[in-house]
């Protein structure tokens, strides 16, 4: 096996140096020469960057037809020879991430996606058949809400978004689906019949074959816990505002089962002031913390996970030689959080809550998390324990249910109780508040920041898109 992957290596090293890959694609070279086995290999990643190209064109509104460079086929033939024609260099850019995934499927001896490759072509076999399932029981019934992420490299991303928004729309299911290269991020909602389904449809497909049943978190909730659909292409499934060609998830710390980690705080805990090598690190946002954290946390002051690099980056010598537990809601930016704290070569060690705050609290509903969970819907929280740990932000009496500041400007969060409410005080500040009160009739603007609250926080990184 050894020899045979340094010879198809060397074949892929001297292929891609040939002036076939250096010129413009629209000019005609003469084929590089190459083995076999390579050719093989690279006729196939051809094929399928070809055919999950044109089914990306694939129209929605119609039955059949295509609809690229604001034209619309109506016939395969047509479509196929556009494609060949005018779009040859982005086809050639997805065959070689193909080749590329192939080898890293054949050094790691783990099956290849050879025999999946006609079923990804077509997004409609991806799709459960729900023939035998009553229709209103895909809208109507009990519901639930899943949490999920998946790091795995894609050779189209765009396909995974195509697929996932035609699943989710068959499955009538609302949410927020992030896809980018170096994998998936989603939390969706609707009837657990469809969300069964949609699991289901997720195991079977060979692209996320990595992931099991337990990968996905799930709560009460449903399809109205969001205000529709959302499926994208960004560049990070989690947005850090770091490239993932330069921090990769695979630097992450070490991932502790929730009664590894428990059995951690609990020792954390018990050692009281005299633990001084150890922090028990949150690195969500402020306001998911202030309504629920681990006791005696480190609870960073950030607004979006895109300022956590800077608070690291401020803060290196509060870590330095320290043992590090860290955790988030579902698992996914401990999983980038702690490759940016390793990379800086400061704590002694880094673990991370496998599975997030979301599975410890499936299994210590009454452990060591106390409040509630803050989650990224119409819901704003989910509750395992009685625990109130928040206040009113205008009278101070326990308070942990948020909503929108009422300004049409500001798309800030307030805990304001009934009472306060009642009162009128509906704004997360008092510039808020005035604009509130004068706001006049017309359409609503954009929402956006534009509040006192805003004005004291830092302006650090921006998401990457």
């Amino acid at each position: 096996m050894g020899a045979t992957l340094f010879a198809f290596r060397s074949d892929v090293f001297r292929y891609k140096e040939h002036p076939y890959w250096t010129l413009p694609h629209t000019v005609k070279q003469t084929k590089p020469t190459f083995s076999a086995s390579l050719r093989k290999q690279y006729t196939y990643a051809k094929r399928w960057a070809f055919s999950t190209y044109v089914a990306s064109k694939k129209t929605t509104d119609r039955p059949s037809g295509w609809h690229c460079c604001g034209q619309i086929f109506e016939d395969s033939g047509s479509v196929h020879k556009h494609v060949s024609s005018t779009h040859e260099a982005e086809v050639l850019k997805h065959a070689d991430a193909i080749l590329q995934l192939i080898l890293s499927g054949a050094e790691d001896e783990s099956p290849t996606l050879e025999s999946s490759r006609e079923e990804l072509v077509d997004v409609s076999r991806w799709i459960p058949d729900t023939a035998h399932v009553d229709e209103e029981h895909l809208v109507k019934g009990e519901g639930e809400v899943l949490l999920f992420y998946c790091y795995t490299q894609l050779p189209d991303p765009q396909l995974v978004c195509t697929w996932q928004k035609a699943l989710c729309q068959k499955l009538h299911l609302t949410g927020k689906v992030r896809v980018a290269v170096e994998g998936i991020n989603g939390t969706v909602g609707g009837t657990k019949v469809a969300t069964g389904l949609y699991v289901q449809a997720m195991l079977s497909h060979p692209i996320f074959r990595t992931m099991i049943l337990e990968d996905f978190k799930r709560s009460d909730g449903g399809a109205d816990c969001f205000t529709g659909l959302k499926v994208g292409l960004y560049k990070e499934i989690v947005p850090m505002g770091v490239d993932p060609d330069t921090l990769s998830f695979r630097q992450a710390g070490v991932h502790l089962e929730p009664e590894e980690f428990h059995r951690e705080v609990e020792i954390l805990l018990t050692k009281g002031d005299s633990c001084n090598d150890t922090i028990l690190l949150d690195c969500r946002n402020f306001y998911e913390s202030k309504i629920g954290q681990f006791s005696k946390c480190l609870a960073p002051d950030i607004r979006k996970f895109s300022y956590f690099p800077d608070y690291v980056d401020k803060n290196l010598e509060l870590f330095r030689d320290k043992k590090v537990l860290m955790y988030c809601t579902g698992g996914i930016r401990c999983e980038r959080g702690s490759a940016y704290l390793l990379s800086k070569d400061v704590c002694k060690e880094v673990y991370q809550l496998k599975g997030g705050i979301h599975k410890y609290l499936d299994h210590y509903p009454d452990g060591f998390y106390r409040g509630k969970l803050f989650v990224f819907d119409e819901r704003y929280a989910i509750s395992f324990n009685s625990d109130i740990i928040s206040d009113c932000r205008y009278c101070g009496s326990p308070w942990d249910e948020y909503q929108l500041c009422s300004t049409r400007l500001c798309c800030q969060l307030v805990l304001s109780c009934p009472s306060c409410r009642h009162r009128g005080h509906t704004a997360c500040c008092p510039t808020c508040q005035r604009k509130d009160g004068a706001s006049g009739g017309g359409p609503p603007p954009t929402l956006k920041e534009e509040c006192e609250c805003t004005d004291t926080r830092p302006r650090i990184p921006q998401d990457a898109l």
